[in-house]
């Protein structure tokens, strides 16, 4: 890939950013669409993690990051601190794996 396709391409990525925090700025005030871009990031968040835990390529895999993202998804409803979340969810994948799972 040529330089000149990086650049262009971290000027897109750039752009989309300005785009969408223009747009939320303009929404954030607008009573009734800010809440339905609200209700937007939840699962859109959601599918990215689940894309992320379950997919591979074009396969579900079920292995230790399932296990994990329930020890996580766990820790975050009783409001655990981040770090704690994300070591305990290291943890988890790093055992089942060792253990062969």
């Amino acid at each position: 890939m040529s330089w000149t396709a990086v650049l262009l391409l971290c000027g897109a990525a750039y752009a989309l950013k300005l785009v969408g925090a223009v747009a939320a700025g303009r929404v954030e005030g607008g009573g009734m669409a800010s809440g339905r871009l609200d209700l937007l990031v939840v699962p859109v968040i959601a599918g990215l993690i689940a894309v992320q835990v379950l997919g591979d390529g074009k396969d579900v895999v079920l292995d230790a990051r399932v296990p994990a993202l329930l020890v996580a998804a766990v820790l975050v409803w009783r409001k655990a601190p981040l770090l704690l979340i994300v070591v305990a969810a290291a943890a988890t994948a790093a055992l089942l794996r060792a253990a062969g799972l």
